[in-house]
């Protein structure tokens, strides 16, 4: 009985745990062929440009040219963990973090990319993209704001 119940519990916290925290998913925007959940790296160090490589495809976006940031949570129930292990994973919430950058392309038109970004990076993302474009943050609702401001 005691074996079952550590097995359990070490089986809960691989479910619950989200990698390193530095996931970084394309989760959808308007780059061309880039399929989505495809994954995703963001270099926010350079001073002229944020650079961004996703599903393989690299560019850069200058920081004067970003119109647009909003941060959005998403909260997911854990169904599945509940029915396989047990009905108290429906106590537990899963929440994805998404930011959205909005940018003007070198043709003049309005591009946008959505990234998942893991929980434990998006603080600081957040911080670094209203630092370097020099605009501010919207929150997509009061529990995002609270998430993300921490």
């Amino acid at each position: 009985m005691r074996r079952t119940f550590v097995v359990l519990l070490a089986l809960s916290s691989l479910l619950q745990a989200e990698g390193r925290g530095d996931r970084v998913l394309y989760a959808g925007g308007t780059i061309a062929g880039v399929s989505s959940h495809s994954h995703a790296e963001i270099d926010v160090h350079d001073e002229e440009s944020l650079g961004l490589r996703l599903g393989g495809k690299s560019f850069s976006v200058g920081w004067a040219d970003i119109n647009n940031l909003e941060y959005g949570l998403h909260v997911d129930r854990r169904y599945v963990e509940a029915i396989l292990i047990s009905p108290l994973f429906l106590i537990a919430k899963k929440r994805s973090h998404f930011v959205t950058i909005g940018y003007i392309d070198s043709n003049g038109k309005q591009q946008a990319v959505v990234l998942e970004v893991g929980k434990n990076d998006v603080r600081q993302l957040l911080v670094s993209l209203e630092a370097r474009s020099g605009r501010r943050v919207e929150y997509q609702d009061e529990e995002a704001r609270k998430a993300g401001k921490g």
